[in-house]
């Protein structure tokens, strides 16, 4: 599509001109009219192609609107509570503990993918362009971060592009089920993860955007079908992480009306602090945190509903985004399930990242 609506315009300003000679030779003048100047549209003004058409999304959540300001609902043991409309909770290790989440061992990228230095992006979107604003809410938008530096529009059809994904062939979750490459398809401007009565599902590790500090973004909805399946997306160690850092910035962990939030910070399961949020899931919503050095801040649909800024809490290490349809049986059967993700948009840390190299500013501006 991109390509035709280009040839369209070209053709359209050859006829003007064409026609503009014509009428000054007739005129006499001898000169020739100064062409009209052409321009491009940008990478994400174009409308995606692809027959399925996406809903079209809520601007606020169905259920509970996100909170914009205000004092953080203290937690149960931290300091530094998350924000989240009254339901947040503090580090805890009880019952409430997050349904941790597996990638690749020491954050190595499966079989079949190399991982690219920490702090650069492989694959970046050439010629850093400024995010839609056609697709909701977005703290890319409302926080003011300047041009995409890197990511996925997924605006291609066929298996994930390899430049920018290490998709996953191994077994699943905690080795329950399988994680195949077969799962994962593009087509109609997003990508799909499907998960089966099996437990067979999918899983894939961005090879952009390896670094300590950044923001990111992504936009995605759920099935309503089966709560055994977790759709997340995830930021995960580029190397073994002492504490077992990980930040799932978005996850469903088997209630398709919430979102959650988990910083874990240590290898003890509930080692974490955490919020929850009622959502509907089946419809597209984005999803955003931002990692800085004075803390971590998690938004949807533009608005920042968790944050802890305790230093002992900080990953404190280079990372990289995954996404993930993660299998958590129950022993009762499992309905197949769906993840899709719109786009993924990653944004320097101070606004003006290289498109080419993705590094960030030595001192970031959060």
């Amino acid at each position: 599509m991109k390509s035709d609506v280009l040839i369209s315009r070209k053709r359209h300003l050859v006829v003007l001109a064409a026609a503009a000679l014509a009428l000054a030779g007739c005129a006499g003048s001898g000169t020739s009219p100064t062409a009209a100047p052409t321009s491009s549209p940008s990478v994400a003004a174009l409308a995606k192609t692809g027959g399925g058409a996406m809903p079209t999304p809520s601007s606020t959540p169905t259920s509970a609107k996100p909170t914009t300001s205000g004092a953080p609902t203290p937690g149960s043991t931290t300091s530094s509570a998350p924000i989240s409309n009254g339901t947040a909770s503090g580090t805890t290790a009880s019952a409430a503990a997050s349904m941790a989440n597996s990638a690749p061992a020491g954050g190595s990228a499966p079989a079949g993918g190399s991982v690219p230095a920490a702090g650069t992006a492989s694959s970046p979107i050439a010629n850093a362009v400024a995010a839609s604003t056609t697709d909701g809410s977005q703290a890319a938008l409302t926080q003011g971060w300047g041009p995409v530096t890197a990511g996925d529009e997924f605006n291609y059809s066929g298996a994930p592009d390899p430049m920018k994904w290490s998709v996953y062939n191994s077994a699943g979750n905690a080795g329950q089920g399988l994680r195949s490459p077969q799962a994962i398809s593009v087509n109609n401007g997003m990508m799909t993860i499907s998960g089966n009565s099996a437990g067979t599902t999918g899983g894939m590790s961005a090879k952009f955007s390896r670094q300590q500090y950044g923001r990111y973004e992504v936009r995605m909805r759920t099935s309503a079908n089966e709560p055994q399946y977790h759709a997340v997306s995830i930021l995960w160690p580029d190397t073994t992480s002492a504490k077992c850092s990980e930040i799932d910035f978005a996850e469903q962990n088997g209630n398709l009306a919430g979102i959650n939030f988990f910083l874990h910070y240590g290898c003890a399961n509930g080692v974490q602090t955490y919020a929850t949020k009622p959502l509907d899931l089946t419809q597209w919503h984005n999803y955003a945190v931002q990692v800085c050095p004075s803390g971590v801040t998690g938004y949807v649909d533009g608005q920042a509903w968790f944050k802890d800024t305790n230093p002992a809490h900080q990953p404190g290490q280079s990372m990289h985004q995954t996404l993930q349809l993660d299998w958590f049986p129950t022993g009762q059967p499992t309905k197949p399930a769906t993840m899709n993700v719109d786009w993924v948009r990653d944004y320097s840390i101070n606004g003006t990242g290289s498109g080419a190299s993705g590094t960030v500013a030595a001192t970031p501006q959060c």
